[in-house]
């Protein structure tokens, strides 16, 4: 008989994990996921301030688009609506699927009602063909399809998309802080950026941005505590200082200038004006059908990109790659596009900038809670909400790139070129082409030809070949003069 002393079980503190916390904790299972509430409201915080953007950006795209009667949607009435339904999805995304992934009105999808669908109908018959697409969505979920889908995604392929999501956010942090920028078509050139502006950094926002980038790093190398939140703050009350000395000319997007009224009313004006089916009537039906999976195609393959890189890199997904509970998250994200469109913003999804939530040790829903609320707060504090500029937020992007891109990359099979070619293929074609759906679609295509090439057809589910016809149709529809 052993008279040894019995093994120790290590406290929630010598094993990583905070000590359980009362009925919060375990709803959101904080300490499960060996998370901390101060962690969580940091990601929360650092995702908010990461993609506060949108409440500027959408109603610009949206606003300066008009219908096919002229008509433009108004400035206030779309700050209004997209703070909102950023607020309403988020949080349900939070309390209902439990992840730290936000929502909001979705770059590229807007772009599409604005310049694909407006122009041939009215603003309330584009938001309806959106509303479909989200109707759509949450009954591919109901019918375990999406799920299935994703399932089907061979793991190295799914490392691939996080990696791909990883070097597009990098893109998008060095073009939206302006330390590169496109050249324009006058220029007659085949290179298509430049360092800065005219070929060399200059300029005081694109010093903070610099400054924002080695303080970001610098911080996570000493690992601390809340560094993408230090360094937004930082950086914000840099370039206020900045602003007001020097007398910057510009800083593109946003201007950091404290508000003289940081106050503005909330009009609501936009939410509900949706028509479901009377864009069929100006198109057509078969154009009508093809314009809502133009959007669904769209809606579905950047948003299972994003909850697929956000879940890996926040530790949610098992051996296997596969996100326990996803269902409820996928059914969230539908209902998220449809509310978009029921609400005039356009279609809502899942924001890869949650990743800087992520970065800040964010692994529950309740981060999403803090996100949603401080939206919701931006309805009435637009001003103050606004005022972050790009070059102070963008550095927690070019961080968790590189963050993804480590822990991903040494995950993907490199040696079976049937699947390192799909995957490297995936992940350039995100930066390259701007587009999340993109990268997936040559990726999956890749994979498919590929396989059937070295007589391996066998090895890929069959939603896998039907996913890649899809894509491949998608792709052809312009040459079919079916768009």
């Amino acid at each position: 008989m052993s008279t040894s002393a019995p093994a120790k079980v290590p406290t929630p503190e010598q094993s990583g994990k905070a000590p359980a916390s009362g009925a919060l904790d375990r709803y959101f299972k904080i300490s499960e996921r060996g998370s901390s509430l101060p962690r969580e409201i940091r990601g929360g915080f650092a995702t908010f301030f990461a993609m506060a953007y949108i409440i500027v950006l959408n109603p610009i795209i949206l606003g300066s688009a008009k219908d096919m009667y002229g008509h433009q949607l108004d400035n206030g009435q779309l700050v209004t609506a997209t703070a909102v339904t950023a607020a309403f999805a988020t949080l349900l995304m939070g309390v209902v699927g439990n992840v730290p992934i936000a929502l909001a009105a979705g770059l590229g999808v807007n772009s599409v009602v604005a310049l694909q669908l407006a122009p041939r109908m009215s603003w309330p018959d584009a938001m309806g063909m959106v509303v479909l697409a989200g109707f759509i969505v949450m009954v591919l979920v109901a019918t375990g399809l999406r799920e299935r889908v994703m399932n089907a995604v061979p793991y190295s392929l799914r490392k691939a998309i996080s990696i791909g999501i990883g070097l597009f956010i990098m893109l998008i942090g060095l073009v939206d802080s302006g330390f590169v920028s496109r050249i324009p078509d006058v220029a007659q050139t085949t290179v298509p950026l430049q360092l800065g502006t005219t070929g060399h950094l200059n300029g005081w926002p694109v010093l903070v941005f610099i400054l924002g980038a080695l303080l970001t790093l610098a911080l996570i190398v000493r690992k601390v505590s809340g560094a993408i939140l230090i360094s937004i703050v930082t950086m914000t009350v840099l370039a206020l200082i900045i602003d007001a000395v020097a007398k910057v000319p510009t800083w593109g997007l946003t201007t950091p200038k404290w508000p003289g009224n940081p106050v503005a009313t909330p009009d609501f004006g936009l939410i509900g004006k949706v028509s479901l089916f009377g864009g069929f009537s100006h198109v057509g039906v078969l154009t009508g059908i093809l314009f809502v999976f133009t959007v669904l195609l769209s809606c579905f393959f950047d948003a299972m990109g994003t909850i697929m890189g956000v879940g890996d890199e926040a530790k949610l997904t098992d051996a296997q790659g596969y996100m326990p509970g996803i269902n409820k998250v996928l059914f969230v994200d539908g209902l998220a596009v449809a509310a978009g469109g029921a609400s005039s913003s356009s279609a809502t999804t899942a924001f890869v900038e949650s990743t800087a939530g992520v970065g800040e040790g964010a692994r529950t829903g309740f981060a999403n809670v803090v996100t949603g609320g401080l939206f919701a707060i931006a309805l009435f504090l637009t001003p103050v909400a606004t005022m972050v500029p790009s070059q102070a937020a963008t550095p927690a992007l070019l961080a968790v790139g590189f963050l993804i891109l480590a822990g991903s990359v040494k995950e993907i099979d490199w040696a079976d070129y049937t699947i390192a070619i799909p995957a490297f293929v995936t992940m350039v074609m995100m930066p390259f082409t701007y587009s999340i759906t993109n990268g997936i679609g040559m990726g999956f295509i890749t994979f498919a030809v590929l396989r059937l090439a070295a007589g391996r057809g066998r090895d890929v589910p069959v939603a896998m070949y039907v996913v890649a016809a899809v894509f491949g149709f998608y792709y052809l529809m312009p040459a079919l003069g079916l768009t």
